[in-house]
């Protein structure tokens, strides 16, 4: 039977080691290993055992995979040249680490006494719930001691929040948010070449240079490991080094050769950034052994030659001479690393495979999407003192605002802003245009006034970049407020949402947290201005993020006091929330008819608020017909009951979900059930991922056997002018389906 690829490079360095001489002079254990490098014998040895340690994990993966034991087989193996910067860089440098990065996780955990990098390895790849930082949901590299979050992308998506906790660092430090990170510590962000074309890895260089152009600090040094393929595409050849070694306001480092070579620019350009505070470019050489996972078959794509040459320049190879060869080790001692190693290793394969394994849903899930009510209110009746509001607001609170002179929806979100703010001051309000200008529809207008530009400040034109600041600003213990322009725009970054900031809680098991709540201009009804890019009516790619708190006001009051609870949930429970306001509603004020000033409402107090569930109920006593809507179609419906009981004599209730994710199903069931039919009026079109067909299918599978009917949006994109008001949800259409409903048989 013919060799693997493991088992020819495995013996390619035992041979070696074999056959080695002794060089004619041994080095002391503090020597460094010439005269142009800090690298000494000591640090050589131990960067070569944590080396050694990624590498015979890898072998371990693929051994126990043989017999379904381990689910991961994408290993470090050739990038293990990384463990330098496990070495160099200090536990305060938090670190969003690409998947090849065995080696600089053994390295950094050698700095915590009670690491143990190879069983909790282990532990992951075996999927056992005793893995310390998933707890058996993924392959993940990451630990909270060590600072490393999560990451389960393979496309650099973490580049926007590695970026983002880069600038929030000194925003974080002038605000006195409490982290344990130094003034002077940096972000570390690594990644693969072919990930380094990706839009988002291009997003979080682009966002760090942008920063420092704008005079601010931006402390992170992003390493790309260069082994020139992406699975079986090849990178061309210079093509890293043409793409960043000019970039403005990005300094570019190359290293490749020996350990100490290495060692050398790895050390210049972590203290480049730790001093300068402003983004590095690191390019690390190195090469990909035994393809891209266990089950690549390279021979498909590169010649054995290709293979063969690849393999002569296995780092642990290459580091095994030099160290022998500058008299740092003896052949002898790196046999007895290999082998201690390789018996550590043997000893945790033995033990993990009798370890237990996530069993249950609510073992899986219970990170997903934390509540804790009592938590939430704790932090909801924490308000301002009486005085220090009524200073702050000049004696003109909100709430004291009695009608004609009622707000509209967009006022009150402002004051609810400031209110906030005030009271917490850990949250930070950003985005574009929400600044000095006050936000397209000045709903931030006046923030930066009040609070300052470290608290209200505007940022670059990109939806990614604003959710990277986002997390990373939320890992720096601030509590995020970014403002997306319009729904439309969201989906060039939803990923930042559904891959980065909602699993963060599930793949870390609580550890780590972004909180933030994600202010989204959206929905329709703009009077036929902006067409589809104003006019979004599709909420589906929301709704389909697990953990993700939806929510979507219809009036102004409510606007405020979800917002709030929002805020505390965020706060309490590390959730993840996107408050969807309707455009259309920002300066609405009147209800049936012009001027009747029925959608003014006045401020709610602060210490009023609304929780994920509350549902809103309209005329309580109409048994005949249930309308279930939310933002504009609330209002539609609420002007269709009135002409329905007027000409028509049919009394319909009205309920206002509010909450789109997860949706309130048994608030919903409840009222279905002191009603003879039910009508959702869903403004989304009908594969927009609106509401109507989950919560028909709840009704129908909770045995509700009344009548039902839904009415959409038409499935197309919204049209300019006039014709926009054919394809939405409309008035006329709700109340010609209630008739249609009220004559069904009950």
């Amino acid at each position: 039977m013919s060799k693997t690829r493991v088992e020819i490079v495995q013996e390619t360095l035992h041979h070696y080691l074999a056959t080695a001489q002794d060089a004619p002079h041994r080095i002391a254990d503090d020597e460094p290993l010439n005269s142009d490098t800090t690298l000494t014998a000591q640090q050589a040895l131990e960067v070569f055992t944590d080396q050694v340690i990624s590498r015979m994990l890898d072998v371990a993966a693929r051994e126990l995979r043989k017999t379904n034991q381990s689910f991961y087989t994408i290993s470090s193996a050739g990038h293990e040249q990384n463990a330098i910067l496990g070495t160099l860089l200090r536990l305060d440098d938090p670190c969003f680490l690409h998947y090849r990065s065995g080696a600089l996780m053994a390295a950094r955990a050698r700095k915590l006494p009670d690491a143990n990098p190879i069983l909790d390895t282990v532990l992951s790849f075996c999927a056992s719930s005793d893995d310390p930082i998933s707890q058996g949901r993924h392959k993940v590299w990451g630990s909270l001691p060590l600072w490393v979050p999560p990451q389960t992308s393979t496309i650099a998506s973490h580049l926007p929040k590695a970026s983002g906790l880069a600038f929030a660092l000194r925003q974080a430090r002038k605000l006195g948010t409490a982290t344990n990170l130094n003034d002077d510590s940096i972000v570390v962000c690594s990644f693969g070449d072919a990930s380094a074309n990706h839009a988002t890895a291009l997003t979080g260089i682009n966002s760090a240079r942008y920063t420092v152009r704008r005079g601010g600090a931006a402390p992170i040094l992003f390493v790309c490991e260069d082994n020139g393929i992406g699975i079986s595409v090849e990178t061309p050849r210079n093509w890293i080094h043409d793409s960043f070694v000019a970039q403005p306001h990005l300094k570019y480092f190359e290293a490749s050769g020996s350990i100490d070579e290495i060692w050398n620019v790895t050390c210049e350009a972590i203290n480049h950034c730790r001093h300068h505070r402003t983004p590095v470019f690191l390019h690390l050489h190195v090469v990909r052994l035994w393809g891209h996972a266990g089950t690549d078959v390279e021979t498909g794509y590169r010649s054995l030659e290709e293979i063969e040459a690849i393999e002569a320049n296995d780092p642990l190879l290459l580091n095994a001479r030099r160290l022998i060869e500058t008299g740092a080790a003896s052949p002898r001692e790196l046999q007895s690393i290999i082998q201690n190693v390789q018996s550590r290793v043997d000893a945790a394969c033995a033990e993990v495979v009798q370890r237990p394994k996530l069993t249950s849903v609510a073992e899986i899930i219970k990170p997903l999407a934390p509540y804790d009510e009592p938590a939430i209110l704790a932090v909801a009746n924490k308000q301002v003192e009486a005085a220090a509001r009524s200073n702050f607001w000049a004696d003109a609170l909100p709430e004291q605002a009695t009608a004609p002179t009622r707000r509209t929806m967009a006022a009150h979100i402002n004051s609810a802003l400031a209110d906030e703010m005030l009271r917490q001051p850990e949250i930070i309000v950003f985005g574009e245009d929400v600044g000095r200008k006050g936000g397209v529809y000045y709903v931030t207008a006046g923030l930066q006034k009040k609070f300052g530009a470290q608290r209200c400040f505007d940022t670059l034109l990109d939806e990614s970049t604003i959710l990277g600041v986002a997390q990373g600003a939320a890992m720096a213990g601030l509590l995020p407020i970014p403002e997306i322009q319009y729904l439309a725009y969201l989906h060039n970054a939803l990923d930042q949402l559904r891959g980065e900031a909602c699993s963060l809680q599930f793949f870390s098991s609580g550890q780590f947290q972004n909180p933030m709540v994600v202010r989204v201009q959206g929905l329709a009804y703009q009077k036929g201005f902006g067409g589809h890019f104003h006019n979004d009516n599709s909420v589906g790619a929301l709704r389909d993020i697990p953990g993700l708190i939806l929510a979507t006001p219809s009036r102004g009051d409510d606007a405020a006091m979800m917002l709030r609870g929002l805020l505390a949930t965020a706060k309490a429970c590390g959730r993840v929330a996107v408050f969807l306001e309707p455009i259309a509603l920002y300066h609405e004020k009147d209800l049936h008819e012009d001027g009747d000033g029925q959608w003014l409402f006045d401020y709610p107090s602060p210490d009023k608020l609304l929780l994920p569930g509350e549902v809103g109920v309209y005329h309580p006593d109409a048994t005949d017909l249930l309308i279930v809507s939310y933002a504009n179609g609330l209002r539609l419906s609420l002007r269709a009951a009135q002409k329905l009981k007027e000409q028509h004599d049919l009394n319909a209730r009205v309920l206002d979900v509010r909450w789109l994710n997860p949706l309130p199903l048994e608030a919903i069931q409840h009222y279905a059930n002191e009603c003879q039919r039910v009508l959702v009026a869903d403004e989304c079109r009908t594969t927009g991922g609106g509401i109507a067909d989950a919560i028909l299918a709840s009704l129908a599978e909770a045995g509700y056997s009344r009548p039902l009917r839904s009415v959409r949006a038409v499935d197309t994109y919204v049209p300019l002018g006039a014709a926009a008001n054919l394809v939405l949800l409309s008035e006329p259409q709700i109340i010609g389906a209630a008739r249609e409903l009220g004559s069904a048989s009950r």
